[in-house]
């Protein structure tokens, strides 16, 4: 077997990464090399400008030590039973790769998963060696998102933390009888311990020391998931209601939804076709109105008999068309949580709405100067000057809001 060359494992571990969506940089803490000694910064707004392989755009180097590993999972292309091209990076490698990318300006930051060799421990000791020589031998400033192994042991997550910006552990599917069908040798207890753990830990150095009354640094980022959707028959509303409870008794900053990407060789149990993305992203809206806008799972998945989202429209739109007797609102008296529930008004847009209305009545015109698409508020508010009138009862507004399917052009 001949020998790989640095480039050629680039190729195929950052290709082998691309199906893991967890890689945001929000949340980290700022850091500025001109104020403090080293190479590289942080912003709180998060990274981009980097590409992968195939042309897309990400925020990081992102790339797995190896894709070697000893688990079996059904739906992981990288499984040890998968008949893929293999290759492992030595830690000056990735320490090297990253140093290299980021003083030619092609990346801000690393993201860095791996498939388990040998053990949980010494797959999770390379990744911290490789944190630790970035932050400490060479002074790194920029972001580091690691990928932990649940069956890691303490101290090593608890090193991990200490130089990574943000650490994730996968719950890899919705439910546990979906691992336990399609990842029978990982346990889903494991991973809620783990992932407790890691909660517990960022909780404890959150607080300030008694002798100097600053607070230590780990984890700035906190900790995320993801879990992939569409490999099993689990519904959107059994999916939203995991997230609920892993926001709850977690502290994530962030769940990911990763749509089911069909692998060659896959297991008989594995669907052939891959679900509509449209799925992930609706997933993601849904999420993203449990997060910020006071909804609950039971509400937005309550339109629907079957337990899925609606595809032809956002999840917002489609509660407030299954509850229409909350419409029209006066948006001159309408408390914040309840502006928050109508189509095409953001927090942002709610927040300048409440400044604006301290010092004058809104108008129509004054709504369409603060938000994007005042065609989907207008028929669930009332301004001055304006009145839906019997526009929210219309059997067609459904309708009038969705867009009309389009034709693709082959050329």
């Amino acid at each position: 077997m001949s020998k790989l060359s640095t480039r050629e494992k680039l190729a195929i571990l950052a290709d082998a990464a691309k199906y893991d969506a967890s890689c945001a940089s929000s949340g980290a803490a700022g850091r500025n090399s001109l104020k403090t000694k080293g190479i590289g910064s942080t912003e709180g707004s998060g990274i981009c400008h980097s590409y992968a392989p195939d042309g897309r755009c990400i925020s990081l180097l992102k790339i797995l030590l190896t894709n070697f590993c000893i688990y079996d999972c059904a739906y992981c292309v990288n499984r040890s039973s998968s008949n893929v091209k293999r290759a492992r990076f030595t830690v000056d490698e990735v320490v090297n790769l990253t140093l290299d990318f980021y003083k030619r300006n092609y990346i801000e930051g690393l993201f860095l998963s791996s498939g388990v060799i040998r053990s949980p421990d010494e797959t999770m000791a390379e990744m911290v060696e490789i944190a630790r020589r970035l932050r400490i031998d060479h002074a790194y400033q920029g972001y580091i998102h690691l990928k932990t192994i649940p069956e890691a042991s303490d101290d090593l997550v608890e090193q991990a933390g200490l130089y990574a910006d943000r650490l994730s552990i996968n719950v890899e599917l919705p439910t546990d009888a979906g691992v336990q069908q399609l990842a029978p040798q990982k346990k889903p207890e494991t991973i809620r311990v783990s992932m407790a753990r890691l909660r517990s830990r960022i909780e404890e150095r959150s607080e300030p020391t008694m002798r100097t009354k600053k607070r230590a640094r780990f984890v700035p980022g906190g900790q995320s998931t993801q879990m992939i959707v569409g490999a099993d028959a689990t519904t959107d509303a059994d999916i939203l209601s995991t997230s609920a409870r892993l926001y709850a008794g977690y502290r994530l900053r962030r769940v990911y939804y990763s749509a089911f990407s069909p692998i060659p060789d896959s297991s008989a149990v594995l669907p052939l076709v891959k679900p509509p993305l449209m799925r992930e992203h609706r997933l993601y809206q849904a999420d993203w109105l449990m997060r910020f806008y006071g909804f609950e799972r039971q509400e937005i998945t309550a339109s629907r008999a079957d337990g899925m989202l609606d595809l032809e429209v956002d999840p917002k739109l489609a509660w407030a068309l299954a509850n229409r007797q909350m419409f029209p609102l006066d948006v001159n008296r309408a408390p914040r949580e309840l502006l928050l529930r109508v189509p095409g008004l953001g927090a942002k847009v709610v927040d300048r709405m409440l400044t604006v209305r301290r010092h004058q009545r809104l108008r129509i015109e004054d709504l369409g100067r603060l938000c994007a698409s005042i065609a989907k508020v207008r028929p669930f508010i009332v301004a001055d000057g304006w009145s839906p009138r019997s526009l929210p009862d219309e059997e067609n507004l459904r309708a009038r809001l969705t867009p009309p399917a389009r034709q693709l052009s082959l050329f």
